[in-house]
């Protein structure tokens, strides 16, 4: 449509939407009034345009898995044969450890002023194993739909396989290696209810483990 300053004058007073039954009428009066004057401001086809408003595929979209690189403390789960699976959102990492100690409440010497000495008297000492709590999300790559496309089937089934693996896993993290930690043995594992239809949180707790030598040579 092309407007002049009057159609713009005119088309705001009637509306858009009936300019095209004006339009029929001018077209009548033309053929029996000499000279035709045009009283609609602009000449052209009218009509209103639908809008297409359709939504984007990318607003359904979550966001991609960090790289190692992008992560602070990457953690990798290690297979059998040797190919490292890395958690695709850094989780949360808690360790704690103790030490067992063997204490005696046996009878003790007096000190030079007559006062009893209190306390245990500690005999050995070992370390225990460190408990490790790992708590994380697995993420869908879109945001909702159906389950074949936005829960994160795959990456479920990698950590599933892991989890419910019956000996213990190597394992890399930054903090693990710190204190010495390759291997862990799983004992309790959970996938509690997540708000999202793409979003699947999971608890694992387990323990460190080493390579021991129980049989010496003699030697040794």
């Amino acid at each position: 449509m092309r407007f002049d300053k009057a159609g713009i004058l005119f088309s705001s007073l009637v509306g858009v939407g009936r300019t095209r039954r004006f339009g029929l009428v001018q077209n009548e009066l033309s053929k029996h009034v000499l000279p035709p004057i045009p009283f609609i401001g602009f000449k052209g086809k009218t009509g209103i345009v639908p809008i297409e408003n359709e939504i984007e595929q990318s607003v359904w979209e979550s966001s991609p898995p960090l790289s190692a690189d992008d992560q602070f403390f990457p953690f990798y789960f290690v297979g059998s044969d040797g190919v490292k699976y890395l958690l695709p959102y850094e989780p949360m990492i808690n360790i704690n450890g103790k030490n067992t100690l063997i204490r005696r409440n046996v009878a003790k010497a007096k000190t030079k002023g007559g006062r009893e000495v209190g306390g245990s008297i500690k005999e050995r000492w070992n370390q225990g194993d460190y408990d490790i709590t790992i708590t994380g999300v697995l993420i869908g790559s879109l945001l909702t739909g159906n389950v074949e496309d936005c829960f994160p089937r795959e990456d479920f089934e990698k950590l599933r396989d892991f989890m419910t693996t019956p000996k213990s896993l190597k394992v890399y993290c930054e903090p693990l290696q710190l204190l010495g930690i390759n291997q862990i043995v799983i004992e309790d594992f959970s996938f509690p209810f997540t708000k999202g239809e793409n979003v699947q949180a999971y608890e694992i707790k387990c323990y460190s483990d080493f390579d021991y030598k129980l049989l010496l040579d003699i030697d040794d």
